[in-house]
């Protein structure tokens, strides 16, 4: 049995369907399309365009988050590295052998990392990005205590 096209794009759009199970369900209902929706709801071949969407729309907000928020590394309050959150995260997930190390070693040399937002708000992460370099700014003077006592 053959049917039209305009026939085969109705149910194609209004259940976003591929064109083959357009047509089967078509040719499954003797080209009634009433019969046609039902056959693909029963079959669940129905895909939700609201779910692409949503999905779509939802990564766009982030990648958005992402450019507009900075990832800030300063040395004696001189910005050393200030790069989007989008470009360190893509930086950090095709070399993370070599951001792990370097960001311990900016830690250890003295430097400070932070996250700031649009419109240069500090991000609640800040104060724990600041406890970690406190920390490790008291562990190198216990340990260079301790080198100076033993000699």
């Amino acid at each position: 049995m053959t049917f039209n096209l305009e026939l085969v794009d109705e149910l194609k759009k209004r259940t976003n369907v591929s064109y083959a199970d357009a047509k089967d369900a078509l040719e499954q209902c003797n080209g009634n399309l009433l019969e046609a929706l039902v056959y693909l709801e029963k079959h669940n071949k129905i895909n939700d365009p609201s779910e692409e969407k949503s999905f779509l729309n939802r990564m766009k907000k982030l990648l958005k988050k992402g450019n507009n928020t900075r990832f800030i590394v300063c040395k004696k309050e001189r910005t050393i590295l200030d790069l989007s959150v989008t470009v360190t995260l893509i930086i950090t997930v095709c070399a993370p052998y070599i951001v792990m190390p370097v960001l311990l070693l900016g830690l250890v040399t003295g430097h400070r990392m932070k996250f700031e937002g649009k419109n240069g708000e500090e991000l609640k992460v800040n104060k724990t990005l600041h406890k970690l370099s406190d920390a490790v700014d008291t562990a190198k003077k216990k340990l260079s205590e301790d080198d100076t006592v033993t000699q």
